[in-house]
């Protein structure tokens, strides 16, 4: 799942906080599609999305050092460190 998540964050870290006010975005990796909204709670951004093949849910609290959340029902733990870019352009659906 790391594999799937790690590279989206890199958009997530370039796009500037009020961008991110409730719009869903979608992008395409391994030719699997995902959907997800972010937004700011304190001082961390948190990122709720869904594979839309399988409609397994993800959700990620991402802080100054670290990433932390839920995969499925599984639990994830990584360093932004561990974030690669992702060569894909993200597409807005839908903005308030």
């Amino acid at each position: 799942m790391k594999k799937i998540i790690l590279p989206m964050l890199t958009l997530f870290a370039l796009v500037p906080a009020a961008a991110h006010a409730e719009e869903v975005r979608r992008f395409e990796h391994e030719g699997r599609i995902y959907s997800y909204t972010i937004k700011t709670v304190g001082e961390r951004r948190v990122i709720d999305g869904v594979d839309e093949a399988t409609g397994k849910r993800f959700s990620l609290r991402v802080g100054t050092h670290k990433v932390r959340g839920t995969v499925g029902s599984q639990q994830v733990e990584f360093s932004l460190k561990e974030v690669e870019p992702l060569k894909a352009s993200v597409t807005v659906l839908a903005a308030r």
